[in-house]
């Protein structure tokens, strides 16, 4: 089929996806093939694409797309996660917009807006995917709020709790005031702010004495509960058993010693206030210290905050150091740059707060969970994430899973009645009758007598379930499709969700199936921009991958990304990339127009450049599709792509079909053409799940294909022996057609011009295809020319081309000294290295090789020269 004179992405790339779709290419069922399974990492619900997903993806697409063209029944699971915290503040906003508030309304009439608003917006990542030619199994395709998701992710809770595993307990939890709920220490990012360090007088009971405390926050002094000093610390061993007074607030509290305080920060005593931080919550527990919490929810003091009740905690640290200050309670107050942990989702500064909350033990999942990735059970790539995850499980904390949301898996836990433990949990309201009945002896409990829990689970404690839940493992643990996909091959991902996501995922297969849940974990850089910065939306520095491809292409965007993405790798982005994509592109599209606008001629034979060339690009293919498949096993997919790229611009493109065209106005043997449409097959199979648009595209324009017949689903060629040392003499070769190249470069020869060549060599083995390329007229083998020469070394051959006659000598004279000159300082800097012993012991044995043979070089090159200037 005749092809048009430019590719063009807008016209190919739909045309073709819809072909793959309408053919379910995509689409995967249990059968007698090896499967090979990916999950997607779930895009929350509420995202488009961004230059991360589209990295991400594409690697996936790659592994995917590769296992099918193996023999692999592939199957890549698409969907989205419910995401709480995110929808429920578009949702909120979207409403707000509607003069509506939250606290209006029911839950159910929220959970109705919700759900609209996710069926009108939550597609729209899903969809972009596919513009990036994503090959997942949409027929798949699952949500972690749908019915099914949700009943694995309540029947999972019921059974951890009847473990033992959950508990509802109080704790200091990190509390967002902007979305009203708590969120874990992963989802808190610390920035350096510029505040105050303000000195506080806390007077000594019955004295006029007093002792200083330093803090950042004294907006939370109503919550203090004692003063602590280390024990060690001898400024104040005599104030052992004694109180003080919290300033303003007039309470009488005990100054308490325990080894946690640092003797060297601030004044070496601490406030404490157990209610509104972590570490002070830790030491009130173990001196059995009351809690006094004097926030609400919104961030506002409460009864407890006295005249100060009713306004914002920011407001109250101003106006409280102005009285502290008035009544000669504030000592001093210092500029003080601190980290202040704000809300990855809305940016809101963390307030510390006391609350009650359900909990996962950890400690007893987190032990096997780490074996089996020290183990190499599950392999990690790049490995050096291996200590990254060791070092969370070994000091893993219990898992705060509960959220005060509603759009999300409700907490299964039901209340009878006011106590702390008057609750009982199951699945349904129906078993959660029959537990309150029996726990209470009350046989006329009603559902109506009972209330469930007004919080949701965080979003992570459905993803968790994600390569289970997706296959029904947790509803029905026996059926097809788990026992089939289950455990999954490969998982790609981000370092930054390695203990929100990956310890997890495997700490619950584990626990509910026994088994890990993939088997290698590829670890994607961060995309970031010239600058270093991790793309965003604040910085406005992240490109719309959707307008990237209508630019340059999917499959030019593609190669662009996984150009310079080696794995856990940070990728710096350069538009330039997604334009080398793109001339990739054309570049294979020309190279196929040029085959395709040859003249055949069955009467000719193919001649010895031709065979030469055709048996050289067999073994050059052998040995790369070796190489590749190498680069796979090590999950080094950016280095695959650098050989498939070589391999097609620079062996095929650039030497393979220089070699095979024929003169201008003459034909080509049938052989050749038929031989050169069989390579080009080839590379369009490796090319594949790099490029799959333009690939197809070419493969289909080569021949009238059947449907069983197209490019997604043939097998690629596998790796065979290969025969070195054709290579290394087409390498020589080539080393020689350079050479006489050069020559004509230099000199201002017109590649018209034929040359004649005197070598030192009694024979060339690709003689035919050196003359071909070089232009060469006469090869005078074993000979030397008495007349001056351009000379250069190939190995430890020498060839010579004399110099024509309208040459300036004299300028030619004054070159060959310069480059013999140069090459001296060269030798002298590569001697003084190579006489260092330091280097030579410590250096590797290849670097130190690399060093020698640039003395070598350069070496029987001055020889070459200074022969040739005495000729001149």
């Amino acid at each position: 089929m005749q092809i048009a004179d430019k590719y063009s992405p807008q016209e190919t790339e739909q045309k073709w996806y819809d072909f793959w779709l309408e053919n379910k290419y995509f689409h995967s069922t249990p059968d007698d093939r090896p499967p090979y399974t990916i999950v997607i990492p779930p895009p929350n619900v509420t995202g488009i694409l961004h230059m991360g997903h589209m990295l991400n993806n594409t690697i996936q697409d790659v592994l995917v797309r590769r296992a099918r063209m193996q023999g692999f029944n592939a199957c890549w699971v698409p969907g989205t996660d419910h995401a709480s915290i995110a929808t429920e503040a578009k949702v909120v906003a979207k409403l707000k917009s509607e003069g509506i508030s939250k606290k209006d309304i029911t839950r159910e009439e929220f959970l109705k807006h919700a759900w609209e608003w996710k069926e009108k917006y939550g597609g729209t990542i899903l969809e972009q995917l596919k513009k990036l030619g994503c090959s997942c199994d949409w027929d798949r395709t699952r949500f972690t709020m749908e019915e099914n998701l949700s009943k694995s992710v309540i029947k999972v809770f019921v059974d951890l709790y009847n473990k033992g595993l959950i508990y509802r307990g109080y704790k200091v939890v990190n509390w967002d005031p902007e979305a009203q709920t708590n969120i874990s220490d992963e989802e808190v990012i610390f920035k350096e702010q510029n505040g105050k360090l303000f000195y506080l007088k806390y007077k000594i009971e019955g004295t006029q004495d007093f002792l200083t405390v330093a803090t950042t926050r004294p907006e939370t002094i109503f919550g203090d509960v004692a003063v602590c000093v280390n024990p060690n610390d001898e400024r104040y061993a005599h104030l052992k058993g004694k109180n003080v007074i919290v300033p303003i607030v007039g309470r009488v509290v005990p100054i308490i010693e325990d080894d946690y305080v640092d003797i060297e920060f601030g004044t070496g005593a601490l406030k404490i206030t157990p209610a509104h931080d972590i570490n002070d919550y830790e030491i009130g527990q173990r001196h059995g210290l009351p809690i006094i919490d004097s926030m609400d929810n919104d961030a506002v003091l409460n009864e407890h905050g006295m005249h100060y009740q009713g306004q914002g905690r920011f407001t109250v640290r101003k106006e409280i150091a102005k009285e502290l200050e008035k009544n000669d309670l504030l000592l001093k107050a210092e500029d003080y740059v601190n980290k202040v942990g704000t809300s990855e989702r809305t940016g809101a500064v963390i307030e510390p707060k006391i609350s009650v909350q359900w909990f996962l033990k950890m400690s007893e999942m987190a032990k096997p969970a780490l074996d089996v990735v020290m183990d190499d059970k599950i392999k990690f790539h790049p490995e050096k994430f291996k200590n990254t995850y060791r070092y969370w499980m070994e000091n893993v904390h219990d898992w705060n899973i509960s959220r005060q949301l509603w759009w999300g898996q409700q907490i299964p836990a039901f209340y009878y009645g006011t106590g702390e433990n008057e609750f009982v949990v199951a699945e349904n309201i129906e078993d959660a009758v029959k537990l309150a009945q029996e726990k209470t002896s009350n046989f006329q409990l009603q559902a109506s007598d009972l209330k469930q829990d007004e919080d949701a689970l965080d979003t992570w404690f459905s993803s968790w379930l994600w390569p289970m839940s997706v296959f029904e493992g947790i509803l029905d643990p026996e059926n097809k499709d788990i026992n089939y996909y289950y455990p999954t091959a490969d998982l790609v991902t981000g370092p930054d969700i390695i203990f929100f996501w990956v310890a997890r995922m495997i700490m619950a297969g584990l626990e509910f199936r026994q088994e890990v849940p993939f088997k290698n974990v590829y670890f994607t850089g961060i995309v970031r921009d010239k600058q270093r910065r991790k793309m965003s939306k604040q910085l406005g520095n992240s490109p719309d991958p959707i307008d990237l491809i209508e630019k340059y292409g999917a499959d030019g965007v593609r190669v662009g990304s996984l150009l310079s993405s080696a794995a856990g790798n940070d990728l710096l982005f350069d538009e330039d990339l997604m334009l080398q994509g793109r001339n990739f592109a054309t570049k294979i599209w020309n190279a196929y127009k040029l085959i395709q606008g040859w003249k055949r001629d069955e009467s000719i034979k193919a001649q010895n450049h031709d065979l030469q060339t055709i048996a050289w690009f067999g073994e050059q293919l052998n040995k790369t599709i070796g190489e590749i498949e190498d680069q796979f096993s090590k999950f080094r997919i950016s280095d695959g792509l650098h050989l498939v790229y070589k391999l097609i611009w620079d062996d095929f493109c650039s030497w393979y079909l220089e070699a095979v065209k024929p003169n201008f106005g003459e034909a080509i043997s049938e052989e050749v053409y038929q031989k050169t449409i069989a390579y080009f097959e080839e590379l369009m199979k490796l090319l594949h799940p790099f490029m799959p648009f333009l690939s197809e595209e070419l493969w289909q324009s080569i021949s009238d294909r059947k449907i069983d017949e197209a490019l997604i689903i043939t097998q690629q060629k596998k790796s065979e022996s290969y025969n070195e040392q054709t290579i290394k003499d087409f390498d020589f070769a080539k080393e020689v057609i350079s050479g006489v190249r050069n020559y004509r470069q230099s000199k201002g020869i017109s590649p018209r011009e034929s040359v004649k060549v005197f070598t030192n060599a009694t024979e060339l083995k690709d003689a035919d295809v050196i003359t071909k390329l070089s232009n060469i007229s006469e090869i005078n083998f074993a000979q030397k020319t008495d007349k001056p020469s351009f000379t250069f070394l190939v190995g430890s051959n020498e060839f010579s081309i004399p110099l024509s006659e309208n040459l300036d000598l004299g300028e030619e004279k004054i070159k060959t000294e310069e480059e013999i000159k140069y090459l001296k300082g060269f030798l002298i800097s590569v001697d003084k290295k190579l006489s260092n012993e330091k280097f030579v012991a410590n250096a590797k044995p290849e670097v130190v090789e690399i060093e020698r043979k640039k003395q070598k070089d350069a070496q029987d090159k001055i020889v070459l020269l200074e022969e040739k200037l005495k000729s001149l």
